[in-house]
């Protein structure tokens, strides 16, 4: 089993299944347990990683890569190390390599080709502009997604080989793209990434390399001094300046190569436009201007494989037979000069007999290519953007719906749906994108919950919690007390009422348990008073009841309901008994003469009440002018509580004792 599948690197990331294994690196599929998500992670050979300068570069080169960021180059996340084991974390890509897709598909057609390419140089343009070169081009190190984009892989790990780069077996899957500064050794820059892109783009035009051989270093020689067969002699279908473009990129002389991928863009793109379009340059200027090998080609006695031209074999000792720039003229050696003549003619005849009759099969089997455009992809752009874009400029036209789609994987404003789909050709006139403008992600208000019950909320709730999938929790352990909200009604929730509410929000509601219970105290033979005010302190309701006692003296408390020691909140009703002394008749007459002050602020005449126990006794308008009034009270108790009231307002409280009198 994999020494790695099943271990967590750097307490992070969790190593799924291996998922490729390439010359320097083991690719997995592994969980990033920090963010949830998926990723790819490539960790170095164990060989490569005991070489402490390898480890070293390694990492140097990889942090610089990090540092990009472009659509058509897989993200870097991570670069890092989990004791002696070396890793790179990138994206995890949905799709599949170049490679594969044209082993699937066969040869392209060159408007798709153009589309693919278009955006290889667009992501070598972003590492170049940072001063990083790949070295690694080919259809292996190339995603294409679902969506038809590309996006180029393995930056920074071809760089990070030994200069000499010797050509085994191992880099005969890389030698077929290698340039040919990099094939002498020599120090290569963004041109050789050019070069490389020029053989990807001469293979998915043509359906074959432009070298072949049986070994890593007889394809590396070709590449440093043979001419590839042109891509229109496989198909002619392949537009002229296409064709034009790749040999420029494939220029073995790095002086008459592309000296950029800008520039190289910049004739694709004019090409993209307009097929017809002349460009700056001929095949003559790219071609060496004296080349004495016997690999130039033959006006008929060219012979190629299926995979491009075959290695030229030593020059014969003999004058050449129809070569460029010489007379059609062979020496008469006599009659057998003449029947060697015959037979090569009749060979010849023969031959090209042949490759006639097959290039018409070919053009009944061959499907015409549709004069067709790729839909270039506009998510994510706004209109301006997008109608902007050099795929779309001149070329597409952009219809907006008015329907808006609420996402939150596009920003306001921005391009969130598209039709067709990237990658779709369109064939015609008028061809047009038709697209759906985003407006974010879709968004509620939180509404105001308080003093509301359960019930309330369940209903008020019902529609936004189905609309954004809401949890609403109302823990019981959670519940507060409030002398302020009814018990079972909400105290406060968490989004406040007015905050946004997005699609999966959990909506925490606090209910009251009302007010925190006190204990009743025993007002047994208290003031009556005294009970009255300590029932508003307490927020209690009272209720009184008068009864005659014998026992106990008017105005004080004989019992209450309910009993000292039970629990009260505010609001709850106490009730107290109030002795009225003894019931009357059943004891002596006591009169006692009462002078009652009157305030000195007091004129005019006013209202005034006697309260003798609980009973008034006067109740009469009296002129305030003397400063003060008397009045006779009489009753068969001892004492009495007296109480008088000035228009309402009392003046005076005071227990009389009326024994005295």
């Amino acid at each position: 089993m994999d020494q790695y599948i099943g271990k967590m690197l750097d307490n992070r990331y969790e190593i799924l299944e291996r998922i490729g294994t390439g010359g320097m690196a083991v690719v997995y599929k592994a969980k990033c347990h920090r963010l949830n998500r998926l990723v790819a992670m490539k960790i170095l050979k164990s060989d490569l990683a005991q070489d402490e300068d390898f480890r070293r570069r390694f990492n140097a080169e990889s942090q610089a890569v990090a540092q990009l960021s472009h659509p058509n180059i897989v993200s870097v996340y991570d670069v890092s190390k989990g004791g002696d084991t070396e890793y790179i974390v990138m994206e995890l890509i949905d799709g599949i390599t170049l490679k594969q897709y044209m082993e699937k598909r066969g040869q392209l057609n060159w408007r798709e080709t153009l589309h693919f390419i278009t955006q290889i140089m667009r992501g070598l343009s972003h590492a170049h502009s940072r001063g990083i070169v790949h070295r690694d081009i080919k259809p292996q190190n190339i995603m294409v997604l679902r969506d038809g984009s590309v996006k180029v892989a393995d930056f920074g790990i071809a760089c990070l080989e030994n200069s000499a780069q010797t050509l085994t077996q191992e880099a005969l899957g890389s030698v077929h793209y290698i340039s040919p500064e990099q094939a002498r050794g020599e120090r290569t820059d963004a041109r050789s990434d050019i070069y490389s892109a020029g053989v990807v783009l001469y293979e998915m035009l043509t359906g074959r390399l432009p070298f072949v051989g049986d070994s890593a270093v007889s394809v590396a020689i070709q590449h440093l001094s043979s001419i590839p067969l042109a891509p229109r002699e496989i198909n002619p279908e392949i537009p002229q300046q296409l064709e034009l473009i790749c040999l420029k990129a494939m220029a073995p002389d790095i002086q008459r190569r592309y000296a950029s991928a800008d520039e190289m863009i910049a004739d694709l793109e004019s090409f993209r436009k307009n097929p017809g379009v002349s460009l700056d340059f001929e095949l003559k200027d790219l071609r060496p201007e004296e080349v004495d090998e016997p690999t130039m080609k033959l006006k008929h006695a060219a012979v190629h494989t299926g995979e491009g031209r075959r290695a030229p074999a030593a020059r014969e000792r003999r004058q050449p037979v129809y070569e460029d720039d010489e007379d059609d003229y062979l020496p008469d050696s006599g009659g057998r000069g003449r029947v060697v003549l015959v037979v090569i003619a009749c060979l010849l005849a023969i031959a090209l007999a042949g490759v006639m009759i097959r290039n018409i099969l070919d053009s009944f089997n061959s499907p015409a290519v549709p004069d067709q455009y790729l839909t270039p992809r506009v998510l994510s752009y706004t209109l301006e953007e997008a109608q902007s874009l050099s795929d779309v400029n001149g070329v597409f036209k952009i219809e907006v719906k008015d329907e808006i789609i609420y996402t939150a994987d596009y920003p306001i404003g921005t391009i969130a749906k598209q039709a067709p789909a990237e990658g779709e050709p369109q064939k015609g006139e008028n061809l047009t994108i038709t697209v759906w403008l985003s407006g974010g992600e879709e968004t509620g208000v939180m509404p105001l919950l308080k003093d509301r019950s359960m019930a309330e909320v369940t209903v008020l709730m019902k529609e936004l919690k189905e609309k954004y999938d809401l949890t609403i929790e109302a823990p019981e352990e959670d519940m507060q007390y409030s002398e302020e909200v009814t018990a079972g009604y909400v105290i406060s929730t968490d989004p406040a009422d007015g905050a946004v509410l997005k699609k999966g929000d959990v909506i925490h509601i606090v209910l009251s348990k009302g007010p925190q219970p006190t204990q009743l105290i025993s007002f047994v033979n208290q003031d009556l008073t005294w009970a009255q005010e300590q029932m508003t302190i307490m927020k209690l309701t009272l209720e009184i009841s008068y009864e005659y006692n014998a026992e106990v003296a008017a105005g004080k408390i004989i019992r209450q309901e309910p009993a000292a020691g039970t629990d009260v909140v505010p609001g709850d009703t106490v009730k107290f008994f109030v002795s009225e002394g003894p019931e009357p008749g059943t004891g002596e007459l006591y009169t006692y003469g009462l002078t009652i002050p009157l305030p000195s602020d007091a004129t005019g005449t006013k209202r005034l009440q006697i309260y003798q126990g609980y009973e008034c006794v006067f109740d009469q308008s009296i002129d305030c002018t003397p400063g003060s009034f008397f009045y006779e009270l009489e009753g068969t108790q001892s004492e009495y509580l007296v109480t008088v009231y000035l228009d309402g307002e009392i003046i005076y409280n005071e227990i009389a004792n009326i024994t005295n009198g």
